[in-house]
């Protein structure tokens, strides 16, 4: 029998009695369209592999994916015959098996290996499951005006052609990253990205609430607004809030010996307005400590973990190489995705480049979370074996 734990026999019939609370106020009509959360189970897991001006990420992508082979497929594009030789002697590096069964390589050409604010959204709609390609361009161009995106915008296309599925185009500027999903009801998200005049101008509040609820058929959108200090993507909420069931939500906290400890600090007072509001809509919020800072290549930053990914049995997050954060940071994991294995990945490079585990990957829904939004507690734990390695494609 797989293991659930008590705070999963909770979350699923929060599930269930959400579920149930969205049909009758749609009138006993089943709801047709939904994006799965991100811990349900997954058909696989995808990556755009660094290149020449980002091979410093080379290590960590290596181990990232030494890791998500052990439990799902993990597709990987790649820009060019040398990117893949490079990529494949780093995975050797790393003790990895480059032509490892769950690994699948696709020669297709991109900008950047940031594939989760420039790659496909997977929405379910009539029993089906579609790509949306949401419009890219590279931030707003806040990382310098001569940072290419075109290849970058065509990704997603090129995703639901490898997989057969059919793209919906969505003229909208917006980036995966800014996007949380309860899987039932709830999108999440910083307006201070979609209402960024470098990406949408003359865009509103207002008609951004009915885009967001006609797109992923949501019928509650949860707005945070403000930009943490030095966050060049003006608060992607994957670094402030997160899901972490259908009715809770972790926050960032400003603690301990962080730079943003200070009450009056900008940083510190948006995590605690994000905390507040979301409360206020009806969510749990537990708030996640960050407590210390990190010295790396003359750049001082606070050890914010909440830049986690959720797959098939694990969680990885970001690690900072400072042992003590680290590990507490494993230990909190524990507590909010009991039985699965926890990861924490040195990832600095990335993370003076502006993101982490969770800007660098892109999950893919496995087809079975058409039939159940609350089949997310359902999945075999990795403590029963072998069945939790399997690939998801299988």
């Amino acid at each position: 029998m797989p293991h659930i734990s008590s705070a999963s026999v909770v979350a699923l019939l929060s599930c269930i009695f959400m579920s149930i609370a969205s049909i009758v106020s749609a009138g006993d009509a089943i709801p047709v369209k939904r994006v799965p959360a991100e811990w349900e189970p997954q058909e696989a897991i995808w990556l755009q592999w660094p290149g020449s001006w980002e091979k410093s990420f080379e290590t960590s992508f290596a181990r990232l994916s030494n890791v998500i082979v052990q439990y799902e497929t993990l597709h990987i594009l790649y820009d060019s015959p040398l990117v893949l030789s490079e990529a494949q002697s780093s995975i050797k590096r790393e003790g990895g098996d480059p032509d490892h069964p769950n690994i699948q390589w696709h020669w297709v050409e991109n900008n950047s290996a940031w594939m989760r604010d420039n790659g496909p959204v997977y929405v379910i709609e009539d029993s089906t499951m579609r790509v949306q390609n949401w419009a890219f361009n590279a931030w707003g161009g806040a990382f310098g005006a001569n940072i290419p995106f075109y290849l970058d915008n065509q990704v997603p296309n090129k995703v639901a052609n490898i997989l057969g599925l059919p793209i919906e185009a969505i003229d909208i500027v917006h980036e995966r990253g800014n996007l949380e999903f309860n899987g039932v009801d709830t999108v999440m998200l910083n307006w201070s990205v979609i209402g960024d005049s470098r990406r949408n101008q003359g865009y509103t509040k207002e008609r951004a609430n009915t885009d967001l609820k006609r797109y992923f058929g949501v019928s509650k959108v949860v707005f945070i607004d403000g930009v943490p200090e030095g966050d060049l993507t003006n608060g992607h909420i994957d670094g402030i809030a997160r899901f972490i069931n259908p009715t809770t939500v972790v926050v960032a906290d400003c603690v301990g010996n962080s730079q943003c400890r200070a009450p009056s600090d900008p940083t510190h007072a948006i995590f605690d307005a994000a905390a507040e509001t979301i409360e206020a809509a009806g969510f749990t919020v537990i708030r996640e400590p960050i407590e210390g800072t990190r010295d790396y290549k003359g750049h001082i930053f606070d050890t914010n973990y909440m830049n986690w990914l959720v797959g098939n049995g694990f969680v990885i997050t970001v690690g900072f190489d400072n042992p003590e954060t680290d590990e507490a940071a494993k230990v909190r994991l524990e507590r909010y995705f009991p039985g699965r294995d926890i990861y924490v990945i040195e990832a600095l490079d990335s993370w003076v480049a502006g993101g982490g585990v969770h800007c660098h990957t892109n999950d893919q829904p496995a087809m079975s979370t058409i039939r159940s939004p609350c089949l997310l507690y359902t999945s075999p734990s990795p403590r029963d074996g072998l069945l939790s390695r399997m690939p998801s494609s299988a």
